[in-house]
């Protein structure tokens, strides 16, 4: 695997390295409603292998650690999981490490993948590529959770359109969703095709 820094890491290792919380996650009221409303959207399951994409510097990191049994949070930028290492040394259920999806996928099976606010970072391409990588490593009764900014941007695409993109690539379930002013949250599930049973009806 090529460790050359990309373009996209290049970007956010400045980012972190120059504010240490450059959205806010520990300090505006908007990003604590939406941790909030994230962990509602997972009440009351809980789920024993998580994965985190985009981890930035652990601030949701930190409250998945709480409703999983393991936590592996990933992130392309050094600078930022320097911050989350930090934040998350007391939680022995959480590991970090770097990588740059759709590129550098984890290895393993998750019960549930959080993207919350990284999509619309990726083009329509590696949005799509990363819908499939999630299906394939989803427990068939997993949770796939996408939260995504809905307002302006200057970015690939806008956070509407990236979750368009993600949940009509497979046959995804929307088990769930939560529409806010500035944000929304899907809760997707796997379906599957019905068989044709040997009588000839269709069964689930």
């Amino acid at each position: 695997m090529s460790d050359d820094l990309s373009d996209r890491r290049q970007t956010f290792d400045a980012l972190f390295a120059s504010d240490p919380d450059p959205w806010g996650f520990e300090s505006t009221a908007y990003e604590a409603a939406k941790r909030r409303a994230t962990l509602a959207m997972l009440f009351p399951d809980r789920f024993e292998r998580a994965l985190e994409v985009g981890c930035a510097n652990g601030v949701l990191t930190a409250e998945l650690a709480g409703v999983c049994d393991a936590v592996l949070g990933i992130d392309v930028s050094p600078a930022a999981l320097r911050l989350a290492a930090a934040r998350v040394a007391h939680l022995k259920n959480v590991s970090l490490a770097r990588a740059e999806v759709p590129r550098e996928w984890p290895e393993g099976t998750f019960d549930l993948i959080v993207f919350s606010e990284i999509l619309y970072f990726l083009s329509r391409e590696e949005i799509s590529q990363i819908a499939r990588l999630a299906w394939r490593s989803l427990n068939d009764d997993g949770v796939c959770l996408l939260v995504n900014w809905t307002g302006p941007n200057d970015l690939p695409v806008d956070g509407q359109s990236a979750r368009d993109i993600f949940a009509e690539e497979l046959p995804w379930l929307s088990a769930a969703s939560g529409v806010w002013p500035q944000y929304r949250i899907d809760r997707l599930h796997k379906t599957f095709p019905r068989k044709e049973a040997a009588s000839g009806r269709l069964e689930d």
